[in-house]
């Protein structure tokens, strides 16, 4: 049996939404993994709905080889926060969850609050939470089956864009903490130079649960 991996973009572009283009961290830059309810974004930018409905039935409709029931999710920064949150608000449609420098907790980081203030709304408190881990973590029913990664040389991590200490006491606190590892890398920093470093760790977490 051998594992397969999908790799999908971090947001949806070309919509010829005003500003979409300005910004790394926002727009066609970070889609942040949400379903954008707010006008114009809510046009177009269904990250969130693409990667739990729409890209896997793509893909299994086209490769009858994929088993639905044997999936994993892993990311990186954004993408990371992205799939922390697409495990926790989907209770068994994930078999594990891993991340690089995740982040954890967006409703409290100058990134997070600025893309939710724009996909929802400064008003919307309760779709902010239920796209943020830490928030979410805190009611989570299940087994985490989680592994996380973040060097302590990286700069996001330092100016408290990150933010995993945070997800470490909710989870603690809420009684999630049995199956998460959170490993501060000594030196590393945000770059693809740490993924590579300890992305064979990631594919043999995924691959303990999927072929469990």
């Amino acid at each position: 049996m051998a594992m397969k991996t999908t790799a999908t973009i971090a947001s949806f572009g070309g919509l010829k939404i005003q500003g979409e283009d300005d910004a790394y961290d926002f727009g066609s830059g970070a889609g942040f993994y949400v379903d954008a309810t707010k006008e114009p974004w809510s046009k177009g930018y269904k990250m969130y709905s693409y990667i739990t409905e729409e890209m896997p039935n793509a893909l299994l409709s086209s490769f009858k080889e994929l088993d639905s029931g044997r999936v994993s999710i892993t990311g990186h920064s954004m993408g990371g926060h992205g799939a922390l949150t697409l495990f926790l608000r989907n209770p068994g449609k994930y078999k594990s969850v891993s991340a690089f420098a995740p982040i954890a907790n967006p409703i409290n980081c100058p990134w997070g609050q600025k893309a939710f203030q724009g996909y929802f709304g400064e008003d919307e408190e309760e779709k902010w939470k239920e796209s943020d881990a830490t928030e979410l973590v805190k009611t989570f029913k299940g087994t985490l089956n989680l592994l996380i990664d973040v060097g302590t040389s990286d700069n996001f991590y330092k100016q408290g864009q990150l933010l995993p200490e945070n997800f470490v006491k909710a989870a603690e606190e809420s009684g999630n903490a049995r199956d998460l590892t959170v490993r501060y890398q000594d030196g590393y920093d945000h770059s693809y130079f740490t993924i590579a470093s300890f992305a064979d760790d990631h594919v043999n977490h995924a691959a303990k649960y999927l072929f469990s």
